[in-house]
C-alpha cells in the first residue's frame, strides 16, 4: 500500500484519501470497538473509536515514523511479522521501528486473535457504535439501589445534570448535593462523589472537541500543516505566553502534556462530521430529517412559502446538484454567526464570536428549536476577529468539503448504511457579522452588498444617506418625472434602471481583486481623501470588496441564489430607533441642528432652514411628523398603560420615561412596537401628521413576518414598500435615510429566494447565545465553560433521545 501520503499535509486531497484508506485497513484490528491512534499526540499509544482516530488523524496529522503499522491490519501486516511458532521475525521487530521512544514487551500489544467469520459479511462501520450504546444500555439498567423501580444509576445521574444546567448550579453546590445524598441514603452503591467522577461515567456519551492554538492576532491556527509551528509565520508573535516547562496542563477535556508552555489563544471547534451521524443513529431524529421530502403538504398547497424546501434558492441548488438532491437524507445547512459578552456587562469590552449551524431538513416545529442547532466554533476575545474570522472557520469548511463528496454513516430509521452528504445554503448574520463572513464592504459610500458600487448614497453633512428610490419604480411610473417633489440634491427626474442583485461569479470575481492579508499585521489602509467632488462616482476596490470569502472553497457556493442573509430583526430595529428618534427627539434624533443646516448647503427644502425667533433665539421651523410636548406625553401614555398578552411582548411601560419623555431599554421590543403598537399609539393620541406613511410602513413588517407567504403576493409588496419609502422622502430629511432603511427595498426578493424570515433572522440565535452565557461560572475561562455547558446538555439530550 502506498504511505507517501503521510508526509504531505493534512488538508492536501491525496492525504485525506490515504487516511480513509487507512481507516478501513485498520477496522480489522477493532478490539471492544476501539484501534491504536497514530496521530501525531497520542503516537500510537492510546486506544480510541475508530470515529475518533479518524478526527485525530485528519486535524492533527499521522505520526510521520510510524510507517509499517505493525499495530493495524492483522489479515495483512500481521501475517508476515509472525512464525510458525509465534515468535516475531526480524523485519517486524519492534527495535527495527524508528520514531518509538520506548521498547514494549511483547504481551502489551499482542491481543488474542478476533475470530472473524470470513463468510459473513461485517458491517464493521457500526461496531464501534453498537459497543457504545451497549454499554449505555447496561448502565441504563442498573439499579439506583436494590428495590428502586423509578430511577437507574445512570437516569438519575442525569436528572441530576440536568437540573445542574437549568439552574446553573456551581461545581461546588453539585459536589455538596452529592455528599448529601450519599449521606442521606447509604444504600445507594457505587455511586459517583464528586462532580469529576460524575463527569468520567458519562463520558463517553459525549462526541467532545478539538482545542486548536491560534495566533493572538488572528493571522492564522496552529492546524493542518503548521501543527508543529511556535511561531506565527505573518507577524512572528510565539504560540506561547510561556516557555517555562509546565508538565501536564489542566485543560476543558483533562490532563494534556504540554512542553512548550501556555498557549495564548485557544479556539474550540466541535466537530460537525460525528454529530451529523449521530441524528441519523435515533430512527425518530433519522425520520425527522426526511420530513422536506415525505411529509409536505400536498401539491396544491406547495405554493405556498412556509419552508426552506418551497423557496427558490433551495429548488435552484437541486436542480444544478441533482445527485446531491435525489437523496433526501442529505443535510442542508444554514450558518449563523454572532458575537456575545459573556460576562453580561457592558462595561466590560469582551467578545466571544460563536458559530453554529441549523439544518433544515428538520420539520419547522424542530427546525430553529435551540436543541436543534449545532455549535461548531467558539473564537475567544477579547474582540471580534472581524474579517479575520475566515481564519476560525478553516476546520469547518474543510468538514464542508469532505461532506460534500460524502461518509459513510448509519441510517437507523431505514436500517442501512448511507453515504452522508451535507451542503451549505446560506448564513444569517447582523450586518457586520454580513461584513465579517461575505467579505463585502457594508460601511462607506457603497455600503449595500446587494447594490454594490451601484448603492444610490450622498453625502449629507457629516452622515451618509441613502435615499434614492424612484429607480425601482416601473419605467412609466409618474413619481419619476417629479423630482421637485423629492427634493433630492441630482436632477428632477430619475430614469436610471434598478441595480440588480450580482451573482457569485461577479461577487468572487471583484473580491480576487481585493489583497487580504490576515491578522493585526497588515499595512493600514489607504486612506479616502476627503478632498474629493460629491459628485464623482468612481470609488475605492475596497468599497465593495474587503477580501475573498473562505465559503467560496466550496465548489457549490458560486452558484447558491442566497449565500448571506439581511437580518429583518436588525433591520426593523434600526428603523423602529430612526422612527422614535425623530418623533420624540431623543439623543439618536435624525433631525438636528445639523441636518437642517445641511438642507440649506443642499439648497432644498427652504421652509425648514434654520430661522430666528422675534427675540433673537434660533429655532427649528416644525416638520409633518413633529410633535409638540402636549403629543409626545399623550403618545407616552398610550404606551405607558397598553397590556398586551403574556408572551407576547415585555412590559413597556418599565420602558417609558415621562419626565425624559423618551423611550429607553427597548431592544427586542422594537419587532412588537414597530409592526403593531406603534400606528396604534399614535392614532390614539393624535399625535402627527404622518400617521398613514408610519403605518403603512408597520404594515409591511407585518406582511413581511407572516409565517406563510403567497408568492403571488410578493411583487405587490415590493411596490408598496417602494411607494412608501417615496413618500416617506417628501416628508423625512435625507440623513433619516440609513443604510438600514435603504435594505428595506431587498427584503421581498430575500424572501423570493429565500423562506419566510422566521428561518432566517436572529432572534432564535440571540436567544441561544444569551443561554450558552448562563453556562459561564468561571470567568477567568469564559469559552471553557460555555464548551463544557454545551458538551453536558448535548449529552443529557443524547440520553433522552436513545434512551
Amino acid at each position: 500500500m502506498d504511505k507517501s501520503w503521510i508526509d504531505l499535509p493534512t488538508g492536501h486531497r491525496e492525504y485525506v484519501e490515504g487516511c480513509m484508506e487507512f481507516i478501513e485497513f485498520a477496522k480489522q484490528d477493532l478490539v471492544e470497538g476501539k484501534i491504536r491512534c497514530p496521530c501525531k499526540n497520542c503516537k500510537v499509544e492510546k486506544w480510541f473509536s475508530v470515529n475518533e482516530v479518524e478526527r485525530h488523524i485528519l486535524f492533527k496529522g499521522f505520526y510521520k515514523p510510524y510507517k509499517d503499522w505493525i499495530f493495524h491490519g492483522k489479515g495483512d501486516t500481521f501475517q508476515h511479522m509472525f512464525e510458525s511458532d509465534g515468535g516475531i521475525t526480524s523485519e517486524g521487530s519492534l527495535d527495527n521501528q524508528s520514531g518509538f521512544k520506548h521498547e514494549l514487551e511483547d504481551d502489551e500489544w499482542i491481543e488474542e486473535p478476533v475470530a472473524y467469520d470470513r463468510d459473513v459479511e461485517y458491517d464493521y462501520s457500526t461496531i464501534e457504535e453498537y459497543v457504545t450504546y451497549k454499554k449505555l444500555l447496561e448502565a441504563s439498567e442498573e439499579k439506583l439501589y436494590e428495590g428502586c423501580i423509578n430511577f437507574s444509576k445512570l437516569s438519575f445521574l442525569l436528572h441530576l445534570f440536568h437540573l445542574k444546567c437549568m439552574n446553573h448550579w456551581s461545581i461546588e453546590s453539585f459536589n455538596m448535593l452529592l455528599k448529601l445524598i450519599l449521606d442521606a441514603f447509604p444504600q445507594i452503591l457505587d455511586f459517583p462523589s464528586s462532580y469529576y467522577y460524575s463527569k468520567k461515567m458519562i463520558k463517553d456519551l459525549g462526541l467532545g472537541y478539538e482545542k486548536i492554538d491560534a495566533c493572538p492576532n488572528n493571522c492564522m491556527l496552529y492546524w493542518g500543516e503548521f501543527l508543529e509551528k511556535d511561531k506565527c509565520h505573518v507577524c512572528g508573535t510565539s504560540r506561547w505566553t510561556k516557555s517555562k516547562d509546565r508538565g501536564g496542563v489542566v485543560s476543558d477535556q483533562g490532563t494534556h502534556t504540554c512542553k512548550k508552555g501556555v498557549p495564548a489563544k485557544v479556539m474550540r471547534y466541535f466537530p460537525l462530521i460525528p454529530r451529523l451521524k449521530r441524528i441519523y443513529m435515533s430512527s425518530e431524529t433519522a425520520e425527522d430529517m426526511r420530513w422536506h421530502d415525505t411529509e409536505r403538504l400536498g401539491e396544491d398547497d406547495k405554493k405556498i412559502l412556509r419552508n426552506p424546501s418551497d423557496v427558490l434558492a433551495w429548488k435552484a441548488f437541486d436542480e444544478r446538484h441533482r445527485d446531491f438532491a435525489l437523496e433526501p437524507r442529505s443535510v442542508r445547512l444554514g450558518l449563523a454567526s454572532d458575537g456575545s459578552n459573556p460576562y453580561r456587562l457592558m462595561n466590560t469590552p469582551y467578545s466571544t464570536w460563536v458559530v453554529m449551524l441549523i439544518p433544515y431538513n428538520l420539520p419547522p416545529w424542530l427546525c430553529m428549536k435551540p436543541s436543534s442547532f449545532i455549535l461548531s466554533t467558539l473564537i475567544p476575545g477579547k474582540s471580534s476577529p472581524g474579517n479575520d474570522i475566515d481564519v476560525y472557520v478553516q476546520p469547518l469548511v474543510h468538514e464542508l468539503k469532505l461532506l460534500w463528496t460524502g461518509v459513510e454513516a448509519f441510517d437507523a430509521f431505514a436500517g442501512e448504511k448511507v453515504n452522508l452528504r451535507a451542503a451549505l445554503l446560506w448564513t444569517i448574520n447582523a450586518f457586520p457579522g454580513y461584513e465579517m463572513i461575505s467579505g463585502l464592504s457594508t460601511k462607506g459610500y457603497n455600503a449595500s452588498p446587494i447594490c454594490l458600487d451601484s448603492t444610490p448614497s450622498n453625502r449629507f453633512g457629516s452622515k451618509i444617506c441613502y435615499c434614492s428610490y424612484r429607480k425601482w419604480l416601473p419605467a412609466d411610473h409618474p413619481y419619476r418625472c417629479q423630482g421637485d417633489k423629492f427634493c433630492e440634491k441630482f436632477g428632477t427626474n430619475e430614469w436610471g434602471k434598478a441595480p440588480s442583485r450580482p451573482s457569485g461569479t461577479d461577487i468572487l470575481r471583484q473580491q480576487g481583486k481585493v489583497k487580504h492579508v490576515y491578522g493585526k499585521s497588515k499595512a493600514p489602509p489607504k486612506k479616502r481623501q476627503r478632498g474629493h467632488d460629491d459628485d464623482d462616482d468612481v470609488q475605492d476596490e475596497s468599497d465593495f470588496g474587503t477580501m475573498r470569502s473562505i465559503l467560496f472553497d466550496l465548489v457549490y457556493w458560486e452558484h447558491n441564489l442566497l449565500r448571506h442573509n439581511l437580518d429583518v430583526m436588525h433591520i426593523k430595529k434600526n428603523v423602529s430607533e430612526n422612527i422614535l428618534g425623530i418623533l420624540l427627539s431623543m439623543d439618536k434624533s435624525r433631525d438636528s441642528r445639523n441636518d437642517r443646516e445641511s438642507l440649506e448647503a443642499w439648497r432644498i427644502n427652504s421652509h425648514l432652514w434654520l430661522s430666528t425667533n422675534p427675540n433673537g433665539s434660533e429655532c427649528m421651523p416644525p416638520t409633518s411628523y413633529s410633535m409638540s410636548t402636549e403629543e409626545k406625553e399623550r403618545f407616552l401614555n398610550v404606551l405607558l398603560k397598553i397590556k398586551v398578552p403574556d408572551g407576547y411582548g415585555s412590559n413597556l411601560s418599565s420602558c417609558v420615561n415621562m419626565k425624559q419623555r423618551k423611550l429607553i431599554n427597548l431592544c427586542h421590543d422594537n419587532h412588537v412596537l414597530m409592526q403593531d403598537i406603534l400606528p396604534v399609539a399614535l392614532r390614539a393620541s393624535k399625535a402627527t401628521k404622518a400617521i398613514d406613511l408610519l403605518a403603512r410602513l408597520s404594515s409591511f413588517f407585518k406582511k413581511l413576518c407572516s409565517t406563510t407567504i403567497d408568492p403571488d403576493d410578493l411583487d405587490g409588496l415590493q411596490i408598496e414598500i417602494i411607494l412608501t419609502l417615496c413618500d416617506l422622502k417628501k416628508e423625512f430629511l435625507p440623513s433619516f435615510f440609513t443604510i438600514m432603511v435603504h435594505l428595506l427595498i431587498h427584503l421581498v426578493e430575500e424572501v423570493k429566494l429565500g423562506v419566510p424570515v422566521q428561518y432566517r433572522w436572529m432572534y432564535p440565535i440571540e436567544r441561544y447565545l444569551s443561554h450558552l452565557k448562563s453556562h459561564v461560572t468561571n470567568k477567568a475561562q469564559p469559552e471553557g465553560s460555555i464548551a463544557k455547558g454545551f458538551l453536558l446538555e448535548e449529552t443529557i439530550r443524547f440520553c433522552s433521545i436513545y434512551l
